[in-house]
């Protein structure tokens, strides 16, 4: 993928993969200091959205928070389950990139009404009503995107609640974004083997398994607009419990971040029991064959992110589809009308 041809360069939804390079190089980390210190206070973080503005940033920090062992608890969750939780002792991150989102304005106007003051917004636009409802509402600086698939927004979006849990665990300084965008660049350029994009564009259903760190479960919905291909995500080792029972060998399964440990349980099951094709996204070599990607360390997951979109890109001009405009799925999912 890359902005020199023309099969490519013509949507926007390419450009905007691309621009996310510039936004990981010029990320402020230090901008969350103050917010990271106020969260780490309250001791316990929700953060909320819907769809893109959720999955991948809210579990990637989480993960992280967990990997790390922070003294403040991380979770996530729809807006509308979150609607029925105590939430008086929490601390909120409210996302919405259009900052019109119905179900995220709803629960950041209920924290304000009954006087939590740790509620804060997170969007790519300014005087919305989101930034009303909530104490205090960060922008991103990527700007508004045109294709209906989230993408360089959903990495600032990750990115800066990263940088919140890094501040708390003290490696913030370990963030390095100019290494990050440089391996982003790798990833979303690289050449991906036509055979793969083939046999993806073939298949029946488009399967992601990893970690429930919301990456491959990020890619599953990323597949669903930009391929129209039936997706899903196999968190952990779902994808050898129960479900190879319905699997056609002509499906793909793409394993994003492997755990060694598990790969000979795959390749048994999914290769050699239902003959499909599995293909690993990974930094280092696998038993399957695979995308290969630079090592960032614990940055990888943005790298992964990248080479999954790039795969998907490939796909979908395979199957010559408008990249920039799904049929069905709308840029803004519920907008709240006042």
């Amino acid at each position: 993928m890359n902005l020199y041809n023309d099969k490519y360069a013509r949507y926007e939804l390419v450009k905007e993969m691309m621009d996310t390079v510039g936004v990981i190089r010029s990320f402020d980390r230090y901008q969350t200091k103050d917010i990271a210190a106020r969260i780490a206070s309250v001791g316990q973080l929700l953060m909320t959205g819907e769809g893109s503005s959720r999955i991948f940033p809210a579990k990637n920090a989480i993960r992280k928070a967990l990997t790390w062992g922070l003294d403040v608890s991380c979770f996530t969750e729809g807006s509308r389950q979150a609607f029925g939780y105590d939430l008086s002792g929490f601390a909120m991150f409210c996302a919405s990139n259009s900052g019109r989102t119905k179900e995220v304005i709803l629960l950041a106007q209920k924290l304000a009404d009954m006087g939590n003051d740790n509620c804060f917004g997170l969007s790519a636009n300014t005087g919305t009503l989101l930034e009303a409802a909530c104490v205090k509402t960060f922008v991103l600086t990527c700007g508004w995107e045109q294709a209906v698939a989230a993408t360089k927004s959903v990495v600032e979006q990750a990115l800066f609640y990263e940088s919140i849990v890094r501040h708390i665990a003290g490696s913030v300084e370990d963030m390095d974004v100019d290494l990050l965008a440089g391996n982003v660049e790798t990833a979303l350029t690289q050449p991906i083997d036509h055979q793969i994009v083939q046999s993806a564009a073939d298949a029946p259903t488009i399967y992601f398994a990893g970690y429930n760190d919301g990456l491959a479960e990020e890619l599953t919905l990323k597949t669903n607009e930009i391929t129209r291909r039936k997706s899903d995500f196999l968190e952990g080792t779902y994808a050898v419990h129960g479900i190879e029972e319905v699997m056609d060998p002509r499906d793909v399964v793409f394993v994003v971040d492997p755990i060694e440990a598990e790969e000979e349980k795959f390749e048994e099951v999914l290769v050699r029991g239902v003959g499909l094709k599995v293909v690993a996204i990974a930094a280092r070599d696998t038993r399957f064959e695979t995308i290969r990607v630079p090592d960032a360390g614990e940055l990888n997951p943005y790298v992964f992110l990248a080479a999954g979109w790039n795969l998907l890109v490939e796909i979908g001009i395979a199957l010559n589809i408008n990249l920039d405009k799904p049929e069905r799925a709308r840029k803004v999912g519920n907008e709240l009308i006042v």
